[in-house]
């Protein structure tokens, strides 16, 4: 074997880390494609008892964006164990408590059929913020693109962008709008 089919070899069967930027995605869109990196989709010797999967590192779940009326009307099932133990929490009320949560069930509910799938999801983190610790960021490869585009706000782009960006036209001095 060559030592650029070795190479190749390797990097097929290691374990690489993708960063996945969640900040204004649907996370149950978001959880199909997290899946696909979780579970060793994306490799060329995937099989469903494979356990061949990479490890996944979601920031800025505390601004993910929910379809509708989603935030008040999806309800998350809870279940502590004992009798009378479940609960239903609103999603809105879910974000408040915890802002990785809803990715995480997300996630979880996508690999059904996945029968390591509570081992699979040890491979993924999720933080709030984009303050994630430095051991966890130098080990990360390669950026997962994100579904939706998100548009730049108007009070981030510089003025000097702004006033040099090219006009349709000129108002007179004198315009004034009814």
């Amino acid at each position: 074997m060559s030592a650029a089919k070795r190479v190749q070899q390797w990097a097929t069967f290691a374990r690489s880390w993708h960063i996945f930027d969640c900040k204004w995605q649907d996370p149950y869109e978001s959880a199909h494609v997290i899946k696909k990196y979780l579970m060793g989709m994306h490799k060329p010797i995937y099989h469903p008892m494979n356990d061949c999967g990479d490890v996944v590192v979601c920031i800025n779940s505390r601004e993910i964006a929910l379809r509708g009326d989603e935030w008040r009307k999806r309800a998350y099932f809870h279940h502590t164990g004992y009798p009378g133990g479940a609960s239903w929490t609103l999603a809105w009320e879910l974000h408040n408590k915890d802002p990785t949560m809803i990715i995480k069930k997300a996630v979880y509910r996508a690999m059904t059929g996945n029968l390591q799938r509570r081992h699979t999801m040890q491979r993924l983190f999720i933080y709030p913020g984009e303050n994630v610790p430095e051991d966890v960021l130098q080990n990360v490869t390669n950026q997962i693109r994100q579904i939706r585009y998100v548009p730049k706000r108007l009070d981030h782009i510089p003025e000097e962008e702004v006033k040099n960006y090219p006009k349709v036209m000129e108002y007179p001095e004198d315009f004034v709008v009814k």
